[in-house]
């Protein structure tokens, strides 16, 4: 291991140790992206072109996926109070009316979203209104379901000689850590992030859209960051399988066990009769895509929300940003909530402050029971918020891009918005393999491709992008 420091400075040289003490310089702010888009107009032409876009989004290396359309995932990052409810129904409104099929997920006790759709959402989807429905998680029902599935197997396979059905679900309580991993496991039922779910072999869960409203900022990136984590984590548990004997007696039945518990006994994974090494192959194909996944703007919608009139909530909108690159996500725009009417001065320095960011602003609707949708939806005042979600490559900018290599210079450069120099620490594994980023309570695994491999030379930190690099 080789931990670095950052600088400001040109590369060391040869002579100089692999621990670097010298200055960052600060961040420029970068220039602001004027947005082309055209005004927004709910008519039938509108809803072809964004089905068209988020349909388009279904191209695959198999012409047996063609045929069916991928599901959106959009949600929301803020500051508690920043308006992230109001904007998650919003945004499923808005999908809506479009002609798309839209689930709002909420996963949280509060009853706004109750409130606002003066709807009661229950734990199986409501219908609120033409293509609409909502839903809440709840991490006590969200176990039964899963656990039903492991009793099942568990029969067929007879791992734990019944032991297991003597186990109660309904009188498992929630522990801490749970709600993140049940909601991951339902999210995955509603959107595909790992298996490409179609419209023909799931249809309860037959959605264009998920708008996705979490428990917590930090809960929903450490939901976006779960797959490449999961990565790191299956490279020693399989260390572990193949090369400890405790691995090579009980990882064959523990991973035939995940797999009949989550395919119901119904669909195979195609694991039965492989190889161990295949199998594991394959579930990091899996979590391959997932990672992928959050990296497709047409499929991944992730947006900053934050009050103009709280300067604290710019700031973690800011922060946000750059937690979300690190979880590996590319955040698509940003809302600003202005509560105290139009404030130009505010929303200036929004833009400045999160350029190169897609930006749009709107004042709040007066929280009355029950709230005209068709009203608020058609409103001159939400035009610039319309076009915002309606750009299915929204922050996908070249120079957005959260990392490139490059070959002539022999170079990595990371997009990190939203930390200071001293948040940032880099260290170095595997014989110059790989780089590992620290900032914003994450770590980052990047994999050096072997044209680039080799000790870190230097890094400098520069309109929010950090640049390593490397020399043999």
């Amino acid at each position: 291991m080789y931990p670095h420091t950052i600088s400001s400075n040109s590369s060391p040289n040869s002579s100089q140790s692999t621990s670097y003490q010298t200055i960052m310089a600060l961040c420029n702010t970068p220039t602001l992206l004027h947005s082309s888009s055209s005004p927004l107009q709910f008519n039938h032409n509108f809803n072809r072109n964004i089905v068209r876009r988020i349909t388009m989004a279904n191209a695959s290396t198999t012409q047996a996926d063609d045929a069916d359309a991928r599901t959106k995932f959009v949600t929301f990052l803020g500051k508690g109070g920043s308006g992230k409810t109001f904007s998650s129904v919003f945004a499923a409104q808005h999908y809506a009316m479009a002609g798309l099929k839209t689930c709002l997920v909420i996963h949280s006790q509060d009853p706004t979203a109750d409130y606002i759709l003066n709807r009661k959402i229950g734990t199986t989807p409501i219908t609120c209104s033409d293509n609409l429905s909502a839903v809440r998680l709840e991490t006590t029902k969200m176990i039964l379901d899963p656990l039903s599935k492991l009793k099942q197997a568990d029969a067929r396979l007879n791992l734990t000689q019944g032991v297991l059905e003597g186990v109660v679900g309904e009188e498992l309580g929630v522990l801490p850590g749970m709600d993140t991993i049940f909601s991951a496991l339902e999210l995955e039922k509603l959107v595909g992030f790992l298996k490409k779910k179609t419209k023909k072999n799931n249809p309860k869960y037959n959605f264009d859209v998920i708008v996705y409203d979490g428990l917590s900022t930090e809960e929903t990136i450490r939901l976006m960051g779960a797959t490449g984590k999961s990565r790191l984590y299956l490279k020693y548990m399989r260390l572990l399988a193949e090369k400890t004997d405790l691995g090579r007696l009980a990882g064959p039945s523990l991973l035939r066990l995940a797999d009949e518990a989550l395919n119901g006994g119904t669909i195979s994974s195609g694991f039965n009769g492989q190889l161990s090494g295949e199998i594991w192959d394959k579930i990091e194909g899996l979590l391959e895509k997932g990672s992928s996944f959050i990296t497709n703007p047409e499929l991944f919608g992730c947006y900053l929300v934050m009050n103009l009139n709280d300067p604290m909530s710019l700031n973690s909108a800011l922060r946000y940003w750059g937690c979300a690159v690190q979880a590996g996500a590319l955040v698509s725009g940003a809302f600003g909530i202005s509560h105290s009417g139009f404030d130009q001065g505010h929303i200036d320095s929004a833009k400045a402050t999160l350029s190169p960011l897609p930006f749009a602003s709107f004042t709040p609707v007066p929280f009355t029971s029950p709230l005209n949708w068709g009203d608020i939806m058609h409103s001159g005042h939400f035009k610039n918020a319309h076009d915002l979600l309606s750009a299915s490559k929204s922050g996908s900018s070249e120079h957005m891009q959260l990392v490139t290599f490059d070959p002539v210079k022999k170079s990595v450069t990371l997009f990190m918005p939203g930390f200071d120099k001293s948040e940032i620490k880099l260290y170095q594994y595997r014989g110059g393999s790989e780089l590992l980023i620290e900032a914003g309570d994450q770590r980052r695994v990047i994999f050096l491709p072997s044209h680039i491999q080799g000790k870190v030379g230097g890094a400098k930190f520069i309109d929010r992008k950090l640049i390593i690099t490397m020399r043999s």
